[in-house]
């Protein structure tokens, strides 16, 4: 129990490190699990694969009785380090268009940003996918790996009714370059 905590404390840890500078999808391993998939070793990231533009998230689960649980307990987490880096994107999101709009209604608009950035993050988190798993064979900890797409972030995005009109199309033009600005660790 206590190696699996630790463990999981590791994985955190180094996703707020590489994170912020990661710009390949290829990431040397910090964690070294022996026998463990890259992505495990890796933690959690945005990457920019060639034009692919991604938010992934690796949740952990120690060894339970119900494999149901345990399976589901690391996929939830998994996708909770995605909210966290997709939070980090929209703050910046946030930020620049907030910096492009200054005007007389500067805190009308920083509320409908707000507004419309919590409501985007629930949207698309409800498209995270579980794209992997893996069971440690020595602990019997379960790690998952979350995904979410920038592409499916920009369709959501388009496609919802709810947002104001001129945010719709600022995150549109500019989803790609606030990404790239975001692994660069601006």
């Amino acid at each position: 129990m206590m190696r699996s905590a630790l463990s999981f404390l590791i994985v955190i840890l180094m996703s707020i490190s590489l994170m912020c500078c990661s710009s390949r999808t290829i990431v040397k391993s910090d964690l070294s699990i022996k026998g463990a998939p890259s992505w495990v070793n890796e933690g959690n990231q945005a990457l920019k694969d060639g034009n692919r533009r991604f938010f992934r998230g690796v949740g952990q689960a120690p060894n339970m009785n119900d494999f149901s649980l345990q399976t589901s307990t690391a996929d939830n987490r998994a996708r909770a380090e995605v909210a966290q880096i997709f939070s980090s994107f929209m703050d910046i999101a946030n930020h620049d268009y907030s910096a492009t709009t200054k005007d007389d209604m500067a805190l009308t608009n920083e509320q409908i940003v707000s507004r419309t950035i919590q409501n985007l993050t629930k949207l698309n988190l409800s498209g995270v996918q579980i794209i992997a798993r893996w069971k440690n064979p020595k602990t019997g900890d379960i790690y998952s790996l979350a995904e979410l797409d920038l592409k499916q972030f920009k369709t959501v995005s388009q496609t919802t009714k709810t947002m104001d009109a001129n945010i719709q199309k600022y995150l549109n033009n500019n989803a790609q370059s606030i990404f790239d600005t975001m692994i660069k660790g601006k």
